[in-house]
């Protein structure tokens, strides 16, 4: 029997959990009126999920208003782990929450007892695990483990309560990298470095090190998993040009995901570029580009014909008001050159931004050396309607990277890389929460 808060966590880690999390239960969190997860879209950052869809099966007139992620969860107990194949979020962009259902159907070791029924005091814990797999556990008013945690001081990630690993692991994730960015402070200069799959330090000279040594020094390895980087917090460096006015040397980078529609989608990137793209600017011959800032405060860009739009959003209430929108890049005759929905790009922005530090980096060559500084912006609580409300003000800009060389080739050479992109100093915009923490 699960006696304690530190059995339950024991019990977390042996099936593959690396973060835990807890929520208090209301008299609604049952399985009739679902598991409510927050306001806005801010849960979608912990709960790893499928992509977001419509659901075709729901009564008509409903699809807009709402729609669904799957979830691959597992309800656990001391006799294993035991799927509930249809478990899934739902999107209510109308409020906008999240709500968790399906937790119970086609389970038979669920906690069915627990989950229908209205009693205060009850508790939830999610266990994720590094492949996206959500580890569930529930306990009554009267268990030890909930009035154990009803006692504890513990930090809060919306309205889920951020548990340890262990008991011996008092410290929370946000200490534990602080420490270690102290640590790596403390270095001074580092040689440029990349960390292998197998987790051995190797030389790096590409003039693009910067990240990967940090990463290599928290142990990180780059693309191992679609997870935040380190405890659950995405690390990224920038470059500075002196540790005393900390003034980024280009834009941050938030994601870049390709269109998923347009003619660049149905007719291919060649394609695209043959009809929107222009000839390089700087005379290399047989080389067009797709480039400039498209925003949604923009006109058509002279080189290109196309312009940002967004719809489904409403910008008056901050809220998304057809599920179904998206942005896209548009030309004079409204020909859809390339879109994204908000489906798609809620999987590109979820998971990754929920808390993120910032460290500044000088660099100096040769060899190819960093060196990372003491002032470190920490960012949490984003939201996908942040992002939104940050694009409809043009915060957030489209920046295209996009080539084509040897054109006129059989087998022509085309680079792709949708960014979006914010100022460093407009990063706050898109988190509830900042703080600027000097680590001398």
């Amino acid at each position: 029997m699960i006696a304690s808060l530190g059995q339950l966590l024991d019990l977390m880690r042996h099936h593959g959990a690396h973060r835990i999390y807890a929520k208090h239960l209301s008299p609604n969190d049952n399985s009739k009126n679902q598991v409510y997860l927050g306001g806005g879209f801010a849960a979608l950052n912990v709960i790893p999920h499928g992509e977001v869809y419509t659901d075709a099966s729901e009564k008509a007139g409903s699809v807009r208003d709402r729609a669904k992620a799957d979830v691959e969860f597992y309800w656990v107990n001391e006799e294993g782990r035991h799927r509930a194949p249809d478990a899934n979020l739902i999107l209510y962009p109308k409020y906008p929450e999240v709500r968790m259902s399906g937790f119970l159907k086609g389970c038979k070791a669920a906690p069915s007892k627990l989950l229908t029924i209205r009693d205060e005091g009850r508790a939830m814990f999610f266990g994720v695990t590094r492949d996206g797999v959500v580890l569930g556990y529930v306990t009554d008013a009267d268990n030890p483990i909930t009035k154990e945690l009803a006692s504890g001081a513990w930090p809060m990630l919306g309205v889920f309560i951020e548990l340890p690993l262990s008991p011996d692991q008092p410290a929370d994730p946000k200490t534990i990298l602080l420490d270690e960015l102290r640590r790596i402070y403390q270095l001074n200069w580092i040689m440029s470095q990349k960390l292998a799959k197998d987790g051995t330090k190797a030389p790096y000279a590409a003039r693009n090190g910067g990240g990967y040594t940090l990463e290599a020094e928290l142990g990180i390895t780059p693309n191992g998993y679609a997870e935040p980087d380190f405890m659950g917090w995405e690390v990224k460096q920038y470059g500075v040009n002196n540790f005393k006015a900390f003034r980024p040397k280009s834009p941050v980078t938030l994601m870049t995901p390709e269109p998923t529609g347009g003619t660049y989608k149905t007719e291919g990137v060649a394609e695209f570029l043959k009809r929107f793209g222009y000839a390089d600017q700087s005379g290399k011959e047989d080389r067009f580009n797709f480039g400039g800032r498209y925003d949604c405060t923009r006109e058509y860009h002279h080189l290109t014909g196309l312009r940002m739009t967004l719809t489904g959003y409403d910008a008056v209430s901050g809220k998304i008001a057809d599920i179904e929108g998206g942005l896209a890049l548009i030309s004079a005759n409204d020909e859809v050159a390339a879109s994204w929905t908000f489906k798609g790009l809620m999987a590109h922005w979820n998971r990754k931004h929920a808390q993120a530090a910032y460290v500044p980096s000088l660099s100096r060559t040769p060899p190819p050396e960093y060196s990372y500084g003491a002032q470190v912006l920490l960012c949490e609580q984003t939201d996908f309607l942040l992002f939104l409300k940050a694009f409809a003000t043009g915060t957030v800009y489209y920046d295209p990277a996009v080539k084509i060389e040897r054109a006129s080739s059989a087998k022509p050479d085309i680079k792709r890389r949708s960014q979006f992109r914010v100022a460093h100093a407009d990063l706050t915009q898109l988190y509830q929460k900042n703080e600027t923490v000097s680590l001398l």
